[in-house]
């Protein structure tokens, strides 16, 4: 009766169905759900701004239905579930209109909730490594930007070092660069075109040290996060105040100052622009570990000084 009463309204009618498929066993609930997925990644018409909102309701329904039913039943068909969920995403977000962040915002949940799932689970943590490889070489739309952080609790040390080796395997395969007549030109820059192959090695390289960085805060290296930075990027502002804190939380508050210092701190004074406030933030910090109070203090006018010139972008 109550599909009958939600005739005419296909969302109500595909929720009602999924209520129903829960109330019945977990099993069938999963396979509902399988089902939806399969009809969701085979559709190919396009969604316009206006439709975003309904196809991320139907994806978060899907989405919510494997986390607050599949999950609590069985963790291990549930996070199953949800890598296919995860699988959706290139080919929805390729042909819809998500300016308003509407669908990428329910990938980035389910991308979240797998790592509740996994540790519920008791994921094995080779496979679960393995698994995250292949998401991380795929994450064309930024699905997966937050991955590594949501799963370092259930892969563990183990886990995350052999997600590391196959991030430094990945580095050092050997690329092989197409002759210059079967190179693909993708666009131009003031340097002259760009290639498709070139495309290809600069997301492999970031993917890596993106991964990699992530992989050494998961692990508390501050040494291997440190290394994915080049001499010369260490002294950009932001970069350095990132090394400095880490340092810091690592009890190495003088190697945090002598990255502080290898940055040109005092620029603002200098009328060179826009001061970095999380740099000073870092700065201060730094004093204060190294119980130079006073120092600190005076680090906080000379931010609060800059902070009334500069904080207006019509200042700058």
């Amino acid at each position: 009766m109550l599909i009958e009463i939600s005739a005419g309204n296909a969302a109500a009618k595909r929720r009602l169905r999924m209520e129903l498929a829960g109330a019945q066993s977990p099993a069938e609930l999963a396979r509902e759900v399988r089902k939806r997925l399969t009809i969701i990644a085979r559709s190919r018409s396009f969604v316009d701004w206006q439709g975003a909102r309904s196809l991320a309701h139907d994806l978060d329904i899907q989405r919510r239905a494997i986390v607050e039913t599949a999950a609590k039943a069985d963790p291990t068909e549930a996070l199953d579930l949800l890598w296919r969920f995860m699988a959706l995403a290139p080919a929805v977000l390729e042909r819809c209109d998500d300016s308003n962040g509407t669908v990428i915002g329910v990938f980035h949940e389910a991308c979240a909730d797998i790592g509740d799932v996994a540790l519920t689970a008791k994921a094995e943590t080779k496979t679960l490594a393995d698994q995250a490889f292949t998401a991380l070489t795929q994450n064309d739309y930024g699905q997966f930007d937050q991955l590594i952080r949501v799963l370092a609790p259930a892969l563990g040390r183990a886990g995350l070092e052999h997600l590391k080796q196959q991030m430094i395997d990945l580095s050092n395969r050997p690329v092989t660069k197409p002759a210059e007549k079967d190179r693909v030109k993708i666009g131009w820059s003031s340097s002259g075109p760009i290639f498709a192959d070139e495309m290809a090695e600069r997301s492999r390289l970031s993917t890596v040290r993106l991964a990699l960085t992530e992989i050494a805060d998961a692990l508390g290296d501050v040494d291997a996060f440190i290394e994915q930075y080049e001499e010369e990027t260490r002294k950009v502002p932001r970069i350095a105040a990132e090394i400095a804190r880490r340092l810091l939380s690592a009890g190495r508050a003088q190697e945090a100052w002598q990255t502080i210092e290898a940055t040109e701190h005092q620029r603002h004074n200098r009328g060179w622009g826009w001061p970095d406030f999380e740099w000073e933030d870092a700065r201060i910090d730094v004093l204060e570990a190294l119980g130079r109070a006073d120092d600190a203090q005076t680090a906080r006018w000379g931010a609060l000084s800059a902070f009334r010139t500069y904080g207006s972008p019509s200042n700058s």
